[in-house]
């Protein structure tokens, strides 16, 4: 049975092999120390909302949601930052049920959008977006400063 959860600290252990593979993923080197020490820290301090998703006690995937604000509308954002299933059991579901607990957390919390960038190149996560409603965003370019 496949269930998801709010995280707490201690599922860190859990949450660290699917951080580092994510990291991998967008090709930086393997650290779980890293992904220890970052979820950590994320989770103690309340900076972000992790789900997790698990499969017979065993964890196949996470989103993370950091908090925010639009000051034009007044009002709470949630920034989609991390989405990401192992690679054995994607395709079962568990991204759509990760999306939905994301979506509902971001109503509850009085929210008015909730929302996410993605490599241009990630077509399969553009497909899993649009098929649960998502908009990509016509209005508004994306830029980034680089600090280090």
């Amino acid at each position: 049975m496949r269930r998801v959860r709010i995280a707490e600290i201690n599922d860190v252990d859990l949450l660290v092999p699917l951080f580092d593979k994510y990291r991998q993923f967008y090709g930086r080197s393997s650290d779980e120390g890293l992904a220890r020490t970052f979820l950590s820290e994320r989770l103690e301090r309340r900076e972000s909302v992790i789900f997790l998703a698990e499969q017979g006690g065993v964890a196949v995937g996470f989103i993370q949601l950091y908090p925010s604000f639009t000051s034009v509308g007044a009002a709470r954002v949630w920034i989609l930052n991390d989405l990401y299933v192992d690679a054995a059991q994607r395709r079962n579901g568990a991204a759509s049920m990760l999306l939905k607990a994301a979506a509902a957390f971001s109503r509850e919390t009085g929210a008015v959008k909730l929302v996410l960038s993605t490599a241009v190149t990630n077509l399969p996560a553009q497909t899993l977006y649009e098929r649960h409603g998502w908009k990509r965003d016509d209005e508004f370019v994306e830029y980034a400063l680089t600090m280090v």
